[in-house]
């Protein structure tokens, strides 16, 4: 039996990333300028062999699942799925508004007194706090986003390990591909800062989690190399 890796993606950048509005389970395009990031991050990776590719069901990430699959030297021949489990958080009534008002309601709603509490939130308190700030009732609980982002990222690496191991194409979003790192490792902070594109390596074994790399661009780098000499 083969290791089983997960190389989870965020998908490439769009147009309420470009202009910092919060984008949940809404969903915008990739720009040009995104679609581009992920044409190279693909390049990068055309080497690595997919026994299998998953993305959330939102467009930004089908439509970044299918650019890499695109450039990888056998990624016509990889079955590909998506999985709605593995789809950003939702924001309920905060989505399609600006970045930093949803940020700003944050606090307000936990009720800190000091900046430097900000910089100590869990995902469980931003949970919370979307939660009870989301006016339409469509934001969920801390308890049943856990489930969701764990069951399905479990899911698909158990599959894998069942069926040989080998190397598994897996496209998500930002802000639930850091928790999944929390959910394995809880020291990892609530970071807002996975660059589109970037690569998350995350191993598993006998229902056992373990993180390789996060936020790695190098690929991205390595496909910006390779395109100019095609282009040569």
């Amino acid at each position: 039996m083969s290791k089983t890796t997960l190389y989870i993606v965020r998908h490439g950048k769009t147009m309420f990333n470009t202009v910092e509005r919060v984008q949940g389970w809404c969903d915008t395009p990739l720009t040009k300028v995104g679609q581009q990031g992920i044409h190279y991050a693909g390049l990068g990776l055309k080497d690595i062999t997919f026994e299998e590719a998953y993305s959330s069901d939102s467009g930004r990430a089908i439509e970044t699942c299918r650019i890499i699959l695109g450039e990888n030297e056998n990624g016509r021949h990889v079955p590909y799925k998506t999985d709605p489990r593995i789809r950003e958080w939702c924001f309920g009534s905060l989505e399609g508004g600006y970045d930093m008002e949803m940020w700003g309601v944050v606090p307000r709603v936990l009720d800190f007194k000091e900046e430097q509490e900000m910089s100590d939130l869990s995902f469980e308190d931003l949970a919370n706090a979307i939660y009870k700030a989301d006016t339409a009732n469509w934001a969920q609980p801390f308890t049943v986003l856990k489930e969701r982002v764990w069951n399905g990222f479990e899911d698909i690496a158990h599959r894998r390990e069942k069926n040989g191991g080998g190397n598994v194409l897996v496209v998500s979003h930002g802000l639930t591909i850091a928790f999944l790192l929390n959910l394995i490792d809880s020291q990892q902070p609530l970071r807002a800062s996975l660059q589109n594109g970037s690569v998350n390596k995350i191993s598993y074994e006998k229902g056992e989690f373990t993180i390789e790399a996060i936020n790695d661009t190098t690929h991205i780098e390595k496909g910006k190399k390779i395109s100019k000499e095609l282009l040569a």
